[in-house]
Protein backbone atom coordinates (compact mmCIF):
# COMPACT_ATOMS: atom_id res chain seq x y z
CA UNK A 1 0.00 0.00 0.00
CA UNK A 2 1.55 3.78 -0.99
CA UNK A 3 1.94 5.65 1.76
CA UNK A 4 -0.02 9.13 2.32
CA UNK A 5 1.95 12.10 2.80
CA UNK A 6 0.43 14.77 5.20
CA UNK A 7 3.17 17.64 4.35
CA UNK A 8 6.27 17.80 3.39
CA UNK A 9 7.41 16.88 6.86
CA UNK A 10 6.44 13.61 6.43
CA UNK A 11 7.11 13.59 3.29
CA UNK A 12 11.18 14.25 4.05
CA UNK A 13 10.94 11.33 6.77
CA UNK A 14 10.42 9.08 4.30
CA UNK A 15 12.32 10.07 1.65
CA UNK A 16 14.72 7.40 -0.30
CA UNK A 17 17.51 6.61 1.71
CA UNK A 18 21.41 7.57 0.44
CA UNK A 19 22.03 4.96 -1.69
CA UNK A 20 25.35 5.09 -1.02
CA UNK A 21 27.80 1.33 -0.14
CA UNK A 22 29.90 1.81 3.22
CA UNK A 23 32.75 1.89 0.95
CA UNK A 24 31.66 4.27 -0.81
CA UNK A 25 31.18 6.47 1.83
CA UNK A 26 34.92 5.78 3.03
CA UNK A 27 35.93 6.30 -0.30
CA UNK A 28 34.43 9.48 -0.41
CA UNK A 29 35.70 10.85 3.56
CA UNK A 30 39.31 10.11 2.21
CA UNK A 31 38.91 11.96 -0.96
CA UNK A 32 37.50 15.07 1.06
CA UNK A 33 40.67 14.76 2.62
CA UNK A 34 42.52 15.03 -0.18
CA UNK A 35 40.52 17.47 -1.42
CA UNK A 36 41.06 19.96 1.55
CA UNK A 37 44.42 19.49 1.56
CA UNK A 38 44.44 17.46 4.80
CA UNK A 39 46.30 14.94 2.97
CA UNK A 40 49.17 15.72 1.22
CA UNK A 41 50.26 14.36 -1.94
CA UNK A 42 52.64 11.81 -1.04
CA UNK A 43 51.48 10.77 2.48
CA UNK A 44 51.22 6.99 3.55
CA UNK A 45 47.38 6.45 4.83
CA UNK A 46 47.00 4.53 7.75
CA UNK A 47 46.73 0.68 7.35
CA UNK A 48 44.03 -1.10 6.67
CA UNK A 49 42.97 -2.77 9.94
CA UNK A 50 43.43 1.50 11.31
CA UNK A 51 41.37 2.51 8.60
CA UNK A 52 38.65 0.25 9.49
CA UNK A 53 39.33 0.52 13.49
CA UNK A 54 38.79 4.57 12.77
CA UNK A 55 35.65 4.43 10.35
CA UNK A 56 34.09 1.75 12.50
CA UNK A 57 33.56 -0.61 9.17
CA UNK A 58 35.51 -3.68 8.14
CA UNK A 59 39.00 -4.32 6.20
CA UNK A 60 37.06 -5.60 3.19
CA UNK A 61 35.23 -2.37 2.90
CA UNK A 62 38.04 -0.39 3.05
CA UNK A 63 39.66 -2.59 0.89
CA UNK A 64 37.33 -2.05 -1.65
CA UNK A 65 37.12 2.04 -0.54
CA UNK A 66 41.05 2.00 -1.53
CA UNK A 67 40.68 -0.03 -5.26
CA UNK A 68 37.91 2.41 -5.71
CA UNK A 69 40.77 5.96 -5.04
CA UNK A 70 43.55 3.62 -7.31
CA UNK A 71 40.81 3.53 -10.00
CA UNK A 72 40.31 7.38 -9.51
CA UNK A 73 44.14 8.02 -9.28
CA UNK A 74 44.03 9.51 -6.46
CA UNK A 75 46.48 6.80 -4.64
CA UNK A 76 49.15 4.84 -5.17
CA UNK A 77 49.59 1.60 -3.60
CA UNK A 78 53.13 -0.08 -2.83
CA UNK A 79 54.11 -3.60 -2.32
CA UNK A 80 56.79 -5.41 -0.12
CA UNK A 81 58.76 -3.38 2.87
CA UNK A 82 57.84 0.19 3.34
CA UNK A 83 54.97 -0.41 0.85
CA UNK A 84 51.31 0.71 1.95
CA UNK A 85 49.10 3.41 0.62
CA UNK A 86 49.84 7.28 -0.70
CA UNK A 87 48.30 10.09 -1.79
CA UNK A 88 48.67 11.35 -5.34
CA UNK A 89 47.13 14.38 -5.29
CA UNK A 90 46.35 15.08 -9.17
CA UNK A 91 47.90 17.03 -11.44
CA UNK A 92 45.79 20.53 -11.07
CA UNK A 93 45.82 19.64 -7.36
CA UNK A 94 42.33 19.38 -5.90
CA UNK A 95 40.40 21.75 -8.63
CA UNK A 96 40.21 17.83 -10.20
CA UNK A 97 38.44 16.31 -7.76
CA UNK A 98 36.35 19.09 -7.42
CA UNK A 99 35.13 18.92 -11.08
CA UNK A 100 34.89 15.24 -10.97
CA UNK A 101 32.48 15.63 -8.15
CA UNK A 102 30.11 18.72 -9.46
CA UNK A 103 29.50 16.22 -12.34
CA UNK A 104 27.36 14.31 -9.87
CA UNK A 105 25.56 16.58 -8.81
CA UNK A 106 22.49 18.33 -10.45
CA UNK A 107 21.46 22.01 -9.90
CA UNK A 108 18.81 21.11 -7.38
CA UNK A 109 21.27 19.22 -5.22
CA UNK A 110 23.79 22.16 -5.25
CA UNK A 111 21.18 24.60 -4.48
CA UNK A 112 19.51 22.52 -1.45
CA UNK A 113 23.21 22.28 -0.22
CA UNK A 114 23.81 26.10 -0.77
CA UNK A 115 20.19 26.41 1.17
CA UNK A 116 21.89 24.47 3.77
CA UNK A 117 25.18 26.13 3.62
CA UNK A 118 23.09 29.49 4.17
CA UNK A 119 21.60 28.21 7.14
CA UNK A 120 24.31 26.79 9.16
CA UNK A 121 26.93 29.51 8.46
CA UNK A 122 24.00 32.29 9.60
CA UNK A 123 23.61 30.30 12.50
CA UNK A 124 27.51 30.22 13.42
CA UNK A 125 28.16 33.48 13.08
CA UNK A 126 25.01 34.99 14.81
CA UNK A 127 26.34 32.68 17.34
CA UNK A 128 29.70 33.75 17.37
CA UNK A 129 28.41 37.80 17.61
CA UNK A 130 26.82 36.68 20.78
CA UNK A 131 28.99 33.73 22.40
CA UNK A 132 32.70 34.71 20.76
CA UNK A 133 35.70 35.59 23.27
CA UNK A 134 38.18 38.19 22.70
CA UNK A 135 40.87 34.94 21.55
CA UNK A 136 37.90 33.90 19.04
CA UNK A 137 37.96 37.10 17.76
CA UNK A 138 41.90 37.77 17.12
CA UNK A 139 41.18 33.97 15.40
CA UNK A 140 38.75 35.47 13.39
CA UNK A 141 40.84 38.64 12.40
CA UNK A 142 43.76 36.30 11.66
CA UNK A 143 41.98 33.85 9.48
CA UNK A 144 41.15 36.94 7.45
CA UNK A 145 44.37 38.43 7.27
CA UNK A 146 45.61 34.95 5.81
CA UNK A 147 43.01 34.65 3.57
CA UNK A 148 43.48 38.28 2.23
CA UNK A 149 47.45 37.64 1.82
CA UNK A 150 46.88 34.54 -0.09
CA UNK A 151 47.88 34.52 -3.70
CA UNK A 152 47.80 30.85 -5.16
CA UNK A 153 44.34 29.25 -5.93
CA UNK A 154 45.06 26.49 -3.07
CA UNK A 155 46.31 28.59 -0.34
CA UNK A 156 43.35 31.21 -0.93
CA UNK A 157 40.95 27.49 -0.91
CA UNK A 158 42.38 26.34 2.06
CA UNK A 159 42.34 30.02 3.74
CA UNK A 160 38.92 30.37 3.64
CA UNK A 161 37.57 26.91 4.50
CA UNK A 162 40.01 28.25 7.33
CA UNK A 163 38.19 30.62 8.36
CA UNK A 164 34.71 29.29 7.92
CA UNK A 165 35.69 26.85 10.51
CA UNK A 166 37.23 29.51 12.96
CA UNK A 167 33.68 31.00 12.71
CA UNK A 168 31.48 27.70 13.57
CA UNK A 169 34.34 27.65 16.88
CA UNK A 170 33.95 30.88 18.08
CA UNK A 171 29.66 29.96 17.64
CA UNK A 172 30.99 27.60 20.67
CA UNK A 173 28.29 24.32 19.54
CA UNK A 174 29.94 21.18 18.93
CA UNK A 175 27.29 20.18 16.60
CA UNK A 176 26.97 23.37 14.21
CA UNK A 177 31.25 22.80 13.97
CA UNK A 178 30.83 19.13 12.73
CA UNK A 179 28.15 20.12 10.49
CA UNK A 180 30.52 23.15 8.86
CA UNK A 181 33.30 21.15 8.73
CA UNK A 182 31.32 17.94 6.85
CA UNK A 183 29.78 20.98 5.10
CA UNK A 184 33.26 22.57 4.15
CA UNK A 185 34.44 18.66 2.75
CA UNK A 186 31.42 17.76 0.30
CA UNK A 187 30.28 21.62 -0.90
CA UNK A 188 33.41 24.04 0.10
CA UNK A 189 35.40 22.80 -2.37
CA UNK A 190 32.96 22.89 -5.15
CA UNK A 191 32.50 26.61 -4.47
CA UNK A 192 36.03 27.41 -5.11
CA UNK A 193 35.50 26.63 -8.88
CA UNK A 194 34.13 29.46 -9.41
CA UNK A 195 36.32 31.51 -8.27
CA UNK A 196 39.76 32.36 -8.41
CA UNK A 197 40.30 35.61 -10.17
CA UNK A 198 42.18 38.53 -8.05
CA UNK A 199 38.53 40.10 -8.46
CA UNK A 200 36.45 37.42 -7.10
CA UNK A 201 38.94 37.32 -4.59
CA UNK A 202 39.02 40.66 -3.10
CA UNK A 203 35.41 40.10 -2.89
CA UNK A 204 35.64 37.11 -1.13
CA UNK A 205 38.11 39.08 1.51
CA UNK A 206 35.81 41.84 2.25
CA UNK A 207 32.61 39.24 2.67
CA UNK A 208 34.81 38.27 5.61
CA UNK A 209 36.18 41.41 7.04
CA UNK A 210 32.13 42.67 7.30
CA UNK A 211 31.79 39.12 9.87
CA UNK A 212 34.28 39.89 11.19
CA UNK A 213 33.24 43.46 12.10
CA UNK A 214 29.57 42.38 12.72
CA UNK A 215 30.99 39.69 15.42
CA UNK A 216 33.43 42.23 17.28
CA UNK A 217 30.46 44.54 17.49
CA UNK A 218 28.16 41.76 18.94
CA UNK A 219 26.05 42.38 16.12
CA UNK A 220 24.01 39.72 15.79
CA UNK A 221 21.62 40.07 12.74
CA UNK A 222 24.42 41.97 10.63
CA UNK A 223 26.33 39.02 11.53
CA UNK A 224 23.97 36.25 10.15
CA UNK A 225 23.02 38.27 7.24
CA UNK A 226 26.88 38.79 5.83
CA UNK A 227 27.35 35.32 6.27
CA UNK A 228 24.50 34.42 4.57
CA UNK A 229 24.88 36.14 2.14
CA UNK A 230 28.56 35.04 1.62
CA UNK A 231 27.25 31.68 0.74
CA UNK A 232 24.13 32.56 -1.10
CA UNK A 233 26.48 34.62 -3.54
CA UNK A 234 29.42 31.60 -3.96
CA UNK A 235 26.36 29.54 -4.52
CA UNK A 236 24.65 31.72 -7.09
CA UNK A 237 28.55 31.71 -8.91
CA UNK A 238 28.29 27.88 -8.76
CA UNK A 239 25.38 27.18 -10.73
CA UNK A 240 26.63 30.02 -13.20
CA UNK A 241 29.33 27.86 -13.06
CA UNK A 242 27.72 24.38 -13.76
CA UNK A 243 25.02 25.94 -16.07
CA UNK A 244 28.63 27.79 -18.16
CA UNK A 245 29.74 24.16 -18.15
CA UNK A 246 26.67 22.51 -19.57
CA UNK A 247 26.43 25.33 -22.42
CA UNK A 248 30.20 24.60 -23.76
Amino acid sequence: MALQFHGLGTAAVFAPLESSSRSELVARRLTDAIALGLLADGEQLPGEADLAATFGVSTVTVREALASLRHDGLIQTRRGRGGGSFVRTPSDGPAAIARRRLDSFSLLDLRDLGDLYVAVAGTCAALAARRSSPEDIDRLHRAAERLSAAESAGERRRADAHFHVEVAVAAQSPRLFHEEVALQAEFGTLLWLAFGDDTSHADVVRSCRAVVEAVERRDTATARTAAEQRVADATARLIDFRLGQEGS
